[in-house]
């Protein structure tokens, strides 16, 4: 459950980012190096600056994380002050550039603040990994090796939750902006149901 709902919270962040803070993600860090290297690549070093910028916060809100985590060992407090930006952030009297820096430092914090569930690593910001690792778990059971695979693969059930959790947040993320003026206040509220749970 915690899995699924962290996905989902990612999934609407990432929506609300793009559609409405400018068109760079909040969570998805591959993608938005890929966006600044097409600008780069195109010439225009200003969108190239403004699509990398959030690398900066969300690695920035990894860190923080991982220090809450050490000077705590709780996950809680990463994702209590991440619900705490989410849920704040569209009230604030900033542009959305800086908007979604915030929202990207606070998917930093989700992204360390808890990574194993079950006892195996998941990533509940990113999805590409995730869809390699369902294949891989899919062959496995679907043709058993002989002799045993070069690494062990979890059961594609998890793998498959946090990868749809993504989609329906995103799906949602959308949704949320044309019924809420205040979108991100539904993701903060799920991570409360999560930090409930620990």
């Amino acid at each position: 459950m915690q899995a699924g709902l962290l996905t989902i919270v990612a999934g609407m962040a990432d929506a609300v980012g793009y559609v409405a803070m400018g068109g760079v993600f909040a969570a998805n860090m591959t993608g938005n190096t890929v966006l600044a290297g097409m600008a780069l690549g195109q010439g225009d070093v200003a969108l190239a600056a403004k699509r990398m910028a959030p690398l900066g916060t969300f690695f920035l809100g990894a860190m923080l994380a991982r220090l809450l985590l050490r000077l705590g060992r709780r996950q809680a407090v990463p994702l209590l002050l991440e619900a705490v930006v989410l849920a704040v952030v569209d009230f604030l009297p900033i542009g959305r550039e800086p908007a979604l820096l915030l929202v990207a430092l606070a998917m930093g914090l989700q992204a360390s603040a808890i990574t194993h569930f079950a006892g195996t690593a998941v990533s509940t910001v990113v999805v590409t990994s995730t869809l390699a690792r369902i294949a891989e778990a899919t062959l496995d059971r679907a043709w058993p090796a002989r002799h045993p695979p070069p690494s062990v693969v979890m059961g594609p059930r998890l793998l498959a939750l946090t990868w749809t959790g993504y989609l329906v947040g995103a799906v949602a993320g959308v949704l949320l902006i044309a019924v809420l003026p205040w979108p991100l206040i539904v993701p903060a509220a799920l991570l409360l149901m999560v930090v409930a749970t620990l």
